[in-house]
């Protein structure tokens, strides 16, 4: 019998994405989906691509006490919100994606391929930021092998539903489709969940200096990670030998590629250098490996589900 779930948030973006991707998960089914706006409504006419998929389900108020049979909870909630939520949960498996728990030791740093053993022995797992994840998995194996010991630039690019299904002054598509501009340069919030993971992977003597940009384009996030390290190190084999047996990071020859990640849980690397200089380049799908496909990925690893049930699908070359 499938472990059923609860999604907290399920009108927005991520929520979007955690419905579509557990509409044809073998372990999975979502039994409640809620939404203070649309309680009452049928998912299906919220969500019209996923008819057929939902039927007889409708959201429900996040106010009105959860089923006992539902064991599982994703919070795709605003930032700020979760917690009141997580507090009404009792013991239940949470994944929350909201911002709420990342400085929590309590809660697991839900980034599997630098805190598998952790999270698979957690109830409950803060889903890292779509940037973090981003600059994470470009730095992971450079900070568990000591070899971060310079400054850092960031320069990372997201698309516009980064910033949510409700729209925005300088967020909305139309503003940005024909532009590029950079943002919270050196303030974002995301700068620190960076810092503390590379630092538990035993990175100490770095600086991080973090330039998100916004991209004219809807889903993804390049990471363009600016740093020197020591000549003697062969870092694609270093990449290649951490990664091993991460079965979401695919390291590249050349540059990643957005659209070859989109709508995946997939993290494609690459790494390049000369002399002491190196630039390692990350492509993830900000909704899919940086949100809603990672918080699957984490939800199968506290259930005792192979991580990859449910994500294996190849990404799209259009």
């Amino acid at each position: 019998m499938s472990t059923p779930v609860a999604i907290y948030g399920a009108t927005g973006y991520g929520g979007q994405e955690l419905l579509r991707l557990l509409a044809t998960h073998p372990e999975f089914t979502v039994a409640a989906a809620l939404s203070r706006k649309q309680a009452g409504v049928a998912v299906e006419k919220v969500h019209p691509q996923l008819a057929g998929f939902y039927e007889g389900l409708e959201f429900s108020s996040p106010e009105a006490p959860l089923p006992h049979a539902i064991e599982v909870a994703l919070l795709a909630v605003p930032h700020g919100t979760a917690t009141a939520i997580a507090e009404t949960l009792g013991d239940r498996r949470i994944v929350d994606l909201s911002r709420d728990y990342r400085d929590d030791d309590d809660w697991a740093y839900g980034v599997p391929e630098t805190n598998r053993a952790n999270i698979a022995e957690s109830r409950r797992v803060a889903n890292p930021g779509c940037f973090a994840t981003g600059a994470v998995l470009a730095l992971a194996p450079l900070a568990r092998n000591s070899m971060l010991w310079d400054d850092i630039t960031l320069a990372q690019t997201t698309g516009s539903s980064g910033s949510g299904a409700w729209a925005k002054q300088g967020t909305h598509h139309p503003e940005r489709a024909q532009d590029m501009r950079a943002y919270k340069v050196l303030t974002h919030q995301h700068e620190p969940e960076v810092v503390r993971e590379l630092r538990r992977l035993g990175a100490s003597k770095f600086d991080i200096a973090m330039i998100p940009q916004s991209g004219p384009f809807a889903r993804g996030i390049f990471t363009v990670a600016h740093l020197r390290t020591p000549e003697s190190v062969d870092l694609e084999a270093l990449y290649r030998k951490f990664y091993a047996d991460a079965p979401f990071v695919r390291v590249r020859e050349g540059t990643p590629t957005l659209r070859h990640v989109a709508r995946t849980n997939f993290c494609d690397i690459a790494v390049h250098r000369r002399g002491e200089r190196v630039v390692v380049l990350s492509a993830i799908d900000n909704l899919g490996k940086g949100m809603a496909t990672q918080a699957i990925q984490n939800l199968n690893l506290i259930c005792g589900v192979a991580e990859t049930t449910g994500l294996l699908a190849p990404g799209a070359n259009l």
